[in-house]
């Protein structure tokens, strides 16, 4: 199987492409629960966390139920770190936010959101919201590019943002909400892009949320030894950035 990058008797790390669910209740539909499932040979593998469909990075599994619980216990008490890469296209009123980020500056996030099953989306809501939970994340702005280097048809007044993202709290589609709702809309994200953002992508050509999973650290559930697992992205949204990474 492709994309395994750590095995043994409790755990298995994998990469999770863009486009492939983590887990589906579409019959037929293939997802990385039964894909893992096929490779091992087993009816059982624990899922601790999930990432979006279009959303590429690492995800951890569980090989044995006594694993799965160690690594749940982690993952709810916040003692799982995991980061992210994201490509925005500030607004207007963010571009200043590079003043303080080349002086190494980090920003935080708090908001409260709300959950529409119905229509698989969350939004920025009040606090005093019935059923609306605290989502909190803390970003830095690793780099700054001119739009136009995405080639024909790019806005060269535009500037695009290389996010380093670190989760507080997970939410249902908790960093393409709150950026978005920050200003910092991310490319490729068709549910909470500006129109601006979707436009410019469309125009590039890209099809997948700029959102990678690049690092995960947890406890070994056996062991208790830490692990950390990193990886680049592969998406067109990174390839300005990540040059060497990208495939053509």
């Amino acid at each position: 199987m492709d994309g395994i990058l750590y095995e043994d008797k409790a755990v298995i790390v994998c990469r999770k492409p863009a486009g492939f669910p983590t887990q589906t209740a579409r019959i037929g539909e293939p997802d990385m629960e039964s894909a893992l499932k096929n490779y091992l040979k087993s009816p059982y593998v624990g899922i601790i966390h999930r990432l979006d469909q279009p959303v590429e990075g690492i995800l951890v599994f569980a090989k044995t139920k006594e694993a799965a619980a160690k690594l749940n216990a982690q993952n709810a008490g916040q003692a799982m770190g995991k980061t992210y890469y994201a490509v925005a296209l500030p607004e207007e009123a963010q571009m200043r936010l590079w003043e303080k980020a080349a002086a190494g500056g980090e920003y935080r996030l708090t908001d409260y959101l709300l959950k529409n099953g119905r229509e698989n989306k969350s939004a920025v809501a009040d606090r005093e919201t019935p059923q609306a939970k605290r989502a909190e994340l803390s970003y830095r702005i690793l780099r700054r590019l001119d739009a136009s280097v995405m080639g024909d048809g790019a806005a060269g007044e535009k500037q695009l943002f290389l996010l380093e993202v670190t989760l507080k709290t997970g939410r249902h589609h908790q960093i393409r909400v709150q950026l978005s709702h920050a200003g910092l809309p991310l490319l490729g994200d068709g549910k909470y892009g500006s129109p601006e953002s979707k436009a410019f992508a469309e125009c590039c050509r890209i099809r997948d949320v700029a959102l990678c999973a690049c690092r995960l650290e947890f406890l070994h559930p056996v062991s208790g030894k830490r692990m950390v697992f990193t990886i680049e992205p592969s998406g067109a949204a990174f390839r300005p950035f990540f040059p060497h990474e990208c495939p053509d």
